[in-house]
């Protein structure tokens, strides 16, 4: 085994460790030189609305834990370049962070810019992700635009910290960067830079349990913690071997899984839960549960996994099965994990929210496809080959390219290259068919005319784990017909996550609705709002507004069938919900007063 020398004792590590609130000596963790164990758990301020912020906040502390931990979205807040990045409204950190302090626990703070987290992109924005840029490294492309976040983020964090007078008793540094790479540079300028602006709390690296990602993820002077899911005794006995001095501790505990589309709905039982639960803070060990409260992945955030080359989306929920659940209700694994940590007070939160009554709600097509989205105007970009999103500028959504080939007489094949991801594909307004990355050919019948070719591409999430993180979305290679290249598009951005609610109303008015894709609205009238879970029973593919606020995506490959819809996302009197279907309209919405996140299968995460 390679040995690295143990960090320093808290008393005389790196970057302030010595004036920190959480230090540690002979393997044992403190809080202002009282014995402490962090009992934390993984709450995501940009998955929970934040009028429900608090209510969250305190069933974690109803959980029996001392701290939350937090990441922080860096496209979240700086979805475009051009704009300053935004503190304000559901982008509040501060807030949020100020929230938690006054509930009377600690706050960790991830600040990445990296955070995986099942997030688009990982929490990089696309603007930058889309340049000829080193992502994770000490590339100064890189480090530059970090470096102009971190001046707007980090003196935020700063001045909440515990020894500043508010909750934030831990900052980490980067996020499973040994699963990553092994650029210790880049490491060692994330923690100058936190340090440098101001961060004097704690600060902590976190990786897998193995040897290749310790040494790929660690920096000597900077305390070293574990993520994993099982076998918590082995980790301990790594991290001992590595670092005797420093206390075990795990940021992040998997004690539940997320979703794709397309596959089963991923459970961890209680009782395989509660027992690595155990054997972590056996010991004085610290924990981080992740997720204690998932939340969702509202709009479009929603990231994406690669296998064997396919894309594989990740749900609009991520509930992960987590002890408290998407809606907030209390589990059987809430109460188990309550007890293991020794929890005493009586509970200040309901089990479970109210919700609105059951109901069937008639959805009337209003818009035809085509017709809604070209009503609402964007900037159109002309050239030989098809724009990326990268090029108009455009993080989610879609994209509607037109080009006007002239097609001979009789059967042709008509070849999507290289689609990221999904692409509905019309001649002359007809649709001939749904390409991927996996089916990247239709059939095309021409008669020697020109016709109008209309390329619908759409980006179901960005990945966010992993080497391909980064990867541009769009018509990426060229579109043949048999073996002649299609040339001269007009390239028009459709940004449906930035839509207003005027233009989702215009998009939804423009009709005519004549085929069975487009924009459907439903009415309802809600006499008290509370939380509902919406299904589409019907319908195949497609988008969800409530009040133009986008909730997420539906579709029929499950496993996710309802989409939770909270109650601040609600008003008394009429509520609109519009639909936008890309496959097959129904002719029904369903509120329904559970959730229905498809059929279970028992998962859990480890390392070899």
């Amino acid at each position: 085994m390679t040995q690295i020398p143990p960090v320093q004792t808290a008393a005389d590590a790196a970057h302030g460790a010595a004036t920190s609130t959480l230090t540690w000596r002979e393997g044992r963790m403190y809080r202002n030189g009282v014995p402490h164990r962090i009992l934390s758990g993984a709450l995501h301020y940009f998955r929970v609305h934040p009028d429900l912020w608090r209510d969250r906040i305190r069933r974690l502390a109803d959980l029996g834990l001392n701290t939350v931990d937090t990441y922080v979205a860096w496209n979240f807040h700086q979805p475009r370049e051009e704009d300053a990045p935004r503190f304000d409204g559901w982008r509040d950190l501060e807030r949020f962070i100020r929230t938690v302090g006054e509930e009377g626990l600690d706050v960790i703070v991830r600040p990445g810019p990296y955070i995986c987290a099942e997030w688009s992109n990982g929490g990089l924005p696309s603007w930058l992700t889309g340049r000829d840029v080193a992502l994770r490294s000490s590339d100064p492309a890189f480090t530059s635009a970090v470096g102009r976040w971190f001046d707007e983020l980090v003196p935020r964090i700063a001045a909440l910290q515990t020894c500043e007078g508010g909750p934030v008793v831990a900052v980490q540094v980067e996020n499973e960067f040994g699963s990553y790479g092994d650029d210790h540079a880049y490491l060692r300028w994330n923690r100058d830079s936190l340090a440098g602006r101001g961060i004097r709390e704690l600060l902590f690296t976190a990786d897998g349990p193995t040897e290749l990602m310790l040494d790929g993820g660690t920096l000597p002077g900077t305390l070293m913690a574990a993520t994993l899911g099982s076998r918590p005794e082995a980790a301990r006995r790594l991290l001992a071997a590595r670092r005797p001095d420093e206390p075990f501790v795990v940021a992040e505990f998997w004690n539940g899984w997320f979703d794709h589309w397309g596959k089963r709905h991923h459970v961890r039982g209680v009782e395989s839960a509660v027992s690595t639960l155990r054997g972590i803070i056996a010991d004085g060990g610290s924990v981080s549960i992740y997720m204690a409260h998932g939340g969702t992945n509202f709009g479009l955030w929603a990231g994406a996994n690669e296998s064997e080359g396919r894309l594989e989306p990740v749900v609009t929920s991520y509930d992960s099965d987590a002890p408290i659940a998407e809606d907030g209700s209390l589990t059987a694994k809430f109460f188990a994990m309550r007890d293991v940590l020794g929890a005493q007070e009586p509970l200040r939160s309901p089990e479970r929210l109210p919700t609105l009554p059951p109901t069937r709600v008639p959805l009337v097509h209003r818009t035809d496809l085509l017709a809604g989205l070209r009503a609402v105007p964007a900037p159109t970009s002309t050239a030989p080959l098809p724009a990326s999103f990268e090029q108009l500028g455009l993080d989610a959504g879609m994209v509607l390219h037109t080009a006007h080939p002239r097609i001979p007489a009789g059967e042709h094949r008509l070849v999507l290259t290289d689609v990221r991801d999904r692409a509905l594909v019309f001649a002359d307004g007809t649709l001939l068919g749904i390409a991927d990355s996996g089916s990247p050919e239709l059939p095309v019948r021409g008669t020697g005319d020109v016709v109008r070719l209309e390329v619908l591409v759409e980006n179901v999430g960005r990945v966010n784990y992993g080497p391909t993180i980064g990867r541009h979305k769009g018509l990426l290679g060229p579109v043949l017909i048999d073996r002649r290249m299609v040339q001269g598009w007009d390239s028009m951005p459709v940004a449906l996550q930035e839509w207003s609610a005027a233009e989702l109303a215009e998009a939804a008015a423009a009709g005519p609705a004549t085929t069975h894709t487009g924009f459907a609205v439903a009415k309802l009238h809600v006499d008290t709002p509370a939380d509902t879970f919406l299904a589409l029973p019907e319908s195949g593919r497609g988008l969800v507004w409530v009040n133009g606020f986008l909730l997420g995506r539906h579709w029929e490959i499950g496993p996710q069938v309802t989409l939770y819809c909270p109650a601040p996302l609600l008003h008394a009197g009429e509520n609109t919900v519009t639909v936008l279907e890309l496959e097959r309209l129904g002719g029904v919405l369903e509120l329904r007063d559970r959730p229905e996140l498809g059929p279970p299968e028992e998962y859990i995460e480890e390392f070899d």
